[in-house]
């Protein structure tokens, strides 16, 4: 086994964290609760809810909350996310569109909002400034523009709680989902407490992330979930991908017995460098919870090991959320035991300055 970092020496892990992307996770319950209360006020015309189907447009990091908001809420209306330069063929000026971009400056966002004007779609657009939120004023368009305070690492992945706040302010006043004032205090609550058992002072023995980043340590996670947490292991596998510098990836149940188990035979020495990471809870249906343990049993029999987290809320929005908050913080601590400061993205930024010698 890899001899790993203490993750109860504070002073090694802020050796790692020196951009502090432990502060940015502990705000996430500030950026979803100001991005809420102020995209609620965003003034919207009536028009909006006429719409027959909604359209997320984002990249990377700005597309996890939408993936969380599509799991887990009961959106009344078709919704896909989009992350290219152009828009499905259905949209048009029945269509939703919302652009999101933390930074303003994503390429492939802007090219959707481009494609979306020409298709007279309704338009509604969230960032924290620049080109994206500029094309939006010119266009006389709605949009949320958040002040990144809550976010000192200003990663736009740990920022993600203001797309999240920001999609629920709009998705709620167009009466698309149900979600109020006091489901936002029920959330932060549980961020609150999930904060508490996965932070820095909270000793591993006792910190199920701190556990789960050991456990993963040298090996390739593979993150496991389903139904209403299917957007949670999307979440995970980037966060693990963008923040520990590991390669992962993510399947969900019950899809995954139809093919991936044949899949886990070779080659030979598979077992030795990947481990599966379950999302668990009783909320799951009692097919999938019959599946999981079924799925768990193949996978010993073939000498494959696996991790689970078991989730301790009892609501599916509050369940997505604490989700939210163990794999953030896991990530994060798998990146300061692989001895790396878990901020910096060179390669994704060597790609972006490439490509900008080089447009297509």
């Amino acid at each position: 086994m890899l001899k790993m970092v203490d993750l109860d020496d504070l002073a090694q892990i802020k050796k790692y964290d020196s951009k502090d992307m432990a502060g940015s996770i502990v705000f996430l319950k500030d950026q979803v609760k100001s991005a809420w209360e102020e995209s609620k006020e965003l003034e919207i015309t009536p028009e909006y809810k006429n719409v027959k189907n909604i359209v997320l447009a984002g990249m990377g990091g700005d597309t996890l909350g939408p993936h969380l908001i599509r799991s887990v809420f009961n959106v009344s209306l078709p919704l896909q996310i989009v992350s290219d330069y152009l828009l499905p063929s259905f949209v048009d000026e029945n269509t939703l569109v919302i652009v999101s971009s933390y930074s303003g400056t994503t390429e492939e966002v802007l090219s959707v909002l481009e494609d979306s004007l020409k298709r007279r779609a309704k338009i509604i657009g969230i960032g924290s400034g620049s080109k994206l939120i500029e094309n939006l004023k010119s266009a006389s368009l709605p949009y949320y523009q958040f002040d990144p305070k809550y976010n000192p690492c200003g990663q736009p992945r740990v920022g993600l709680g203001y797309l999240i706040g920001g999609l629920l302010g709009f998705l709620s006043q167009l009466g698309f989902i149900s979600f109020s004032d006091q489901d936002m205090e029920k959330t932060i609550s549980i961020i609150n407490d999930a904060n508490k058992r996965f932070s820095l002072d909270c000793k591993l023995e006792q910190n199920p992330a701190k556990k789960t980043a050991s456990n993963l340590l040298g090996k390739t996670p593979i993150v496991v979930s389903a139904e209403f947490l299917a957007g949670n292991a999307h979440i995970f596998a980037n966060q693990i991908n963008e923040n520990a510098k590991t390669f992962s990836a993510y399947f969900l149940l019950p899809d995954i017995n139809h093919h991936l188990l044949e899949g886990i035979r070779f080659p030979a020495n598979l077992g030795e460098k990947i481990k599966f990471a379950f999302l668990e809870t009783a909320l799951y249906s009692e097919k999938i919870k019959t599946r999981l343990r079924i799925t768990k049993e193949v996978l010993a029999k073939t000498g494959i090991d696996s991790v689970s987290y078991s989730l301790e809320s009892d609501d599916k929005v509050q369940t997505a959320f604490e989700a939210l908050t163990f794999s953030s913080w896991t990530s994060f601590y798998l990146a300061v035991a692989n001895k790396i400061d878990p901020t910096p993205i060179p390669n994704v930024e060597y790609f972006k300055d490439q490509l900008a010698k080089r447009p297509g």
